[in-house]
């Protein structure tokens, strides 16, 4: 059985559909979705979802939400994991961190706003002993600098894209890395190169579903200027896009899933209950 350790099932793209895309991942073996919050508004939805689905949440303020985040969300944050620490299903704090991809994060004040939001949230990890999901987008030395300063108990980097200076980092602070559908792109050299580097031990699956599509998913600018939707992204994606990482690293599909699941399990460690009681 597989975990997909990133899944935004709550976004609007799912709204027609949702508890049938999940049931689909359901039936292709994904036994577990993480569903991050990405903002206060979204909380309430996570934790609901997660609960109807039997899946996994995670509640944080996502740094492109920054701009329109108030010191009193933090406060509000706080308060939600005091309220929650005893549901099983809440297992992390995320997804926070660093975006410097996005022009209009990248002023001078932004850069400085988001380091704010995403060092309150890492103490708010530690506080709570909860682990970190971590939005890793040209920010990696950053994003590392701020776990030095603010240890927390474990994490993941998701759909990590970074140098391999940058991920042995970030496993030596306990971390595994999230690999999802960039790795089925042929011209994805580095980072399947990375991923074939790395112990299988530092290895988590995940979609950002709907975001991130596959390969075979994705529309290119000219077939949707022709009026072609971009692919949606899925949980279901999750096993195929597995077929592809196993097939770079010549391991057993099977073998691939046992591992990453188990290195989800052993970074967000409330999982590991959900994950063996899992529909």
């Amino acid at each position: 059985m597989w975990i997909d350790t990133h899944c935004h099932l709550d976004a609007a793209e799912f709204d027609a559909d949702r508890d049938a895309v999940r049931q689909a991942a359901r039936q292709a073996g994904v036994a577990l979705c993480v569903i991050p919050a990405v903002h206060r508004a979204h909380w309430a939805d996570v934790a609901q979802l997660a609960k109807r689905h039997a899946d996994a949440y995670a509640l944080g303020i996502h740094p492109l939400y920054v701009p329109q985040a108030q010191e009193a969300d933090l406060l509000a944050l706080e308060h939600a994991l005091i309220e929650r620490r005893d549901d099983p299903r809440l297992v992390a704090v995320g997804e926070i961190g660093l975006d410097f991809f996005v022009p209009e994060l990248c002023t001078p004040d932004m850069r400085e706003r988001q380091w704010f939001f995403y060092t309150a949230q890492l103490k708010l990890a530690q506080e709570h002993g909860l682990p970190v999901l971590l939005h890793v987008r040209r920010s990696a030395d950053l994003l590392l600098k701020g776990l030095r300063q603010c240890p927390v108990a474990s994490g993941i980097a998701h759909a990590f894209n970074g140098s391999t200076q940058q991920a042995q980092a970030f496993v030596d602070m306990g971390f595994a890395l999230g690999f999802g559908g960039t790795l089925t792109y042929e011209r994805s050299l580095q980072l399947r190169r990375l991923a074939c580097e790395l112990p299988l031990s530092a290895i988590v699956l995940e979609t950002d579903a709907p975001d991130i599509p596959p390969q075979w998913l994705y529309q290119t600018a000219e077939q949707r200027a022709q009026g072609a939707a971009q692919g949606r992204n899925s949980p279901a994606e999750l096993p195929r896009i597995a077929q592809v990482l196993a097939g770079l690293r010549q391991l057993p599909l099977t073998d691939l899933a046992t591992a990453s699941s188990a290195n989800a399990c052993h970074v967000l460690p409330k999982l590991s209950a959900l994950y063996h009681h899992a529909p």
